[in-house]
């Protein structure tokens, strides 16, 4: 029987980053501007004015502390609050592909194999930087790799539902290796105008090689020993930008063609789900959160993250057993697991067990337990 083992994971970080004093001197300029040119809506009470921000609510809030972005100057720019990346020629890889190409060279050097050995690519991400040809399609061709490739969206769990998908087609022989790239480009649909949100996210591309158990030398990697996806619809967390953007030229640029969430709805409803999908997995495998050394969670809110540990193990995580990677990274949707799974795996022994676990809009929730072999 085949099965399916991580052999080496990637990170591809930007250079650039942005602490939390430098985003609210930012948006507090921009919050000034806006109501000194709406003076007089406001004096009348047909405008509301706007609130400052503060690193101390940031921090409290969420536990971010800064995040690393493709570009800097533009989201600082009061006058503009969003990304400044151009357009490049089609003859040229994408911002994407770059990423992904990066990231999944540390993934195969990690491993110690060569793009030969990958007979599949699959970009799982929040966001696409263009409907087709896809994007994992051009990494393929960027890294040389024979074989198939196609790109997958499932918002912030993207990368263990692609986890998922790459099992199945190497425990059913459709693949021997199938690399899992996740070029998240948060930062590209984050509405930096707005107080409740504009620190949230952050930029970052991991990869993730997934190989069958054969090809793997003895000790090396970790042995996926199931996965768990579910579903369930929800409007707390929505972005409405999509090709049919311009049929209704009253949505062009209204703030929900941008990241929108009901944070607190999100907090009450999502996390319980989370907790109960990672108990039910570790049952069904005949396991107890008592044996797991570690929880590589979706890093989007650090009370979050404290709360569904406490209610998986049944009492407060130490940053050993969930690590925290969300303060240097922010939020990097889909990414932001395998970040903290990327960081912190190394002093894993033969034996011991994990869960990666990633939640986000949809609802949708991704979990994958891991044994390192």
């Amino acid at each position: 029987m085949i099965k399916a083992v991580i052999s080496g994971t990637g990170l591809y970080t930007p250079p650039a980053t942005i602490t939390n004093d430098e985003l609210v001197e930012a948006f507090n300029a921009f919050v000034e501007l806006h109501n000194a040119r709406h003076a007089d809506e406001i004096a009348s009470g047909d405008v509301e004015p706007l609130q400052p921000s503060s690193s101390a609510f940031i921090e409290k809030a969420s536990g971010i502390k800064r995040r690393h972005v493709i570009d800097k100057e533009g989201i600082l720019d009061p006058e503009r609050m969003c990304p400044n990346i151009p357009d490049r020629g089609n003859d040229v890889p994408s911002v994407q592909c770059e990423m992904s190409v990066a990231a999944c060279n540390e993934a195969l050097k990690q491993a110690g194999k060569t793009a030969s050995a990958v007979d599949a690519v699959i970009v799982a991400c929040s966001n696409m930087q263009r409907p087709y040809p896809a994007i994992s399609v051009e990494v393929q061709d960027a890294l040389g790799i024979e074989g198939f490739a196609y790109d997958m969206n499932v918002a912030c769990s993207s990368a263990t539902f692609g986890l998922q998908a790459a099992v199945n087609a190497v425990e059913n022989g459709t693949a021997r290796a199938v690399l899992v790239v996740s070029p998240e480009i948060c930062s590209g649909h984050l509405n930096f105008r707005d107080r409740d949100s504009h620190f949230i996210f952050g930029d970052a591309c991991t990869a993730i090689l997934v190989e069958r158990d054969a090809d793997v030398a003895e000790g090396q990697g970790f042995e996926i020993l199931g996965t768990r996806l579910k579903t369930q619809y929800s409007n707390n967390i929505r972005n409405n930008f999509g090709f049919l953007n311009r049929g209704d030229k009253e949505g062009i640029n209204k703030p929900d063609k941008l990241f929108v969430q009901q944070g607190r709805k999100v907090f009450k409803e999502v996390s319980p789900l989370v907790a109960e999908t990672i108990l039910k997995q570790l049952s069904s495998l005949s396991l107890s959160p008592g044996d797991l050394k570690r929880m590589w969670l979706h890093q989007a809110n650090l009370n979050m993250n404290q709360l569904i540990a406490r209610k998986v193990l049944g009492r407060d995580a130490d940053t050993k057993e969930a690590p925290v990677i969300l303060d240097e990274y922010a939020n990097t949707s889909s990414a932001g697991s395998i970040i903290a799974f990327h960081k912190h795996k190394d002093d894993f022994t033969a034996g011991d067990l994990g869960v990666i676990c990633s939640f986000g809009a949809g609802y949708s929730i991704g979990s994958v337990v891991v044994r390192r072999r």
